[in-house]
């Protein structure tokens, strides 16, 4: 049983999971502006919110500034699932990838082939929960309903609303983790030219903070700009119905596709619309995917350690039944 588990992959999951719940945390008052700022699509005198700081001064004038963290849960747990499902296939794939072909290390093309698919993976295990925690974030502040609630609302099929988008937006994380790896395998061969080569086995290398920080904002930087008219319109499909019932016959109702999210954003808002919101897009994911990466980095040497912890309990588990 300890031996035949993949123990490298578990330990990169572990690590990454770890990571995004703390990012998701820290910075979710953030992601809610953000959301709310995306899901809105009006033309120019019609807006309601202006920029991402009228967001928050509109929780802070209710006095719902706590409402800033509604859905905090479901997205921590959606979250923590996908990050350690997609650090595991991406670790597990890419391993497999080397011990098929017999390469030495993976090249820029089966990267992203690779990281692509544990992103397939990822989207089809959590796409519920996104599209709960997106309906909950767009709610009006202070009237957000629980998990359960939010995805009994409507019919079940209703729960992958967008899942052709976010299948399509696996090409972000592909491009995301595909130019931090390549940067991050250059920069430890570089660290390790003038390191004697041991047989012992030891922990995995690892980057230090500030250089997992940079690394990590430059690759979701690249990202986010090439895929960000389809994140847009994912977050108008998932979004919350209308706030004000009164106004429900006035307000357009929220599109269900992309082609007609992307219509909507083109009759209301023209082309600038299509990137309405990048820069706080690229504020809160930069900062989050550069604090999960500079956190998963940092851990991953305990994490290896208690992982080997674990595999030699179980060892001796193991011997211990079979003595019996």
């Amino acid at each position: 049983m300890a031996d035949g588990l993949d123990w490298e992959s578990l330990t990169e999951a572990s690590s990454g999971a770890v990571g995004a719940l703390v990012s998701t945390t820290v910075l979710y008052p953030l992601d809610t502006c953000k959301t709310k700022y995306q899901a809105e699509v009006q033309s120019h005198g019609q807006r309601k919110y202006r920029n991402l700081s009228d967001v928050l001064w509109e929780a802070i004038s209710k006095r719902q500034f706590l409402s800033l963290y509604q859905g905090l849960g479901t997205k921590n747990l959606q979250s923590f699932i996908s990050q350690f499902v997609y650090f595991y296939s991406y670790s597990y794939l890419k391993r497999l990838y080397l011990r098929k072909s017999g390469a030495r290390s993976v090249g820029p093309k089966a990267n992203l082939v690779v990281a692509a698919a544990a992103g397939v993976c990822t989207v089809v295990v959590t796409q519920p929960l996104d599209t709960a925690s997106s309906k909950m974030q767009t709610s009006a502040f202070g009237k957000s309903k629980g998990l359960w609630e939010t995805l009994s609302e409507g019919y079940w099929s209703e729960a992958y609303d967008g899942l052709g988008i976010s299948l399509l937006l696996t090409a972000n994380p592909s491009i995301q983790y595909t130019v931090f790896d390549q940067l991050k395998h250059r920069l430890l061969r570089r660290q390790s030219s003038n390191v004697l080569p041991t047989n012992t086995k030891s922990s995995p290398a690892a980057l230090s903070a500030s250089t997992a920080f940079v690394l990590g904002a430059v690759s979701k930087s690249v990202a986010t700009i090439l895929t960000y008219p389809a994140i847009r319109c994912k977050v108008m499909i998932q979004s919350a119905n209308t706030e004000d019932e009164s106004k429900s016959d006035t307000q357009p109702k929220q599109p269900k596709t992309m082609v007609g999210a992307l219509s909507s954003i083109w009759r209301r808002e023209g082309f600038p619309g299509f990137f309405k919101g990048l820069q706080a897009q690229i504020l809160k994911t930069v900062l989050s995917s550069a604090l999960l990466l500079m956190i998963k980095e940092k851990i991953s040497k305990y994490t290896w350690i208690a992982m080997l912890a674990l595999r030699r309990f179980l060892l001796v588990s193991q011997k211990r039944i079979k003595s019996h």
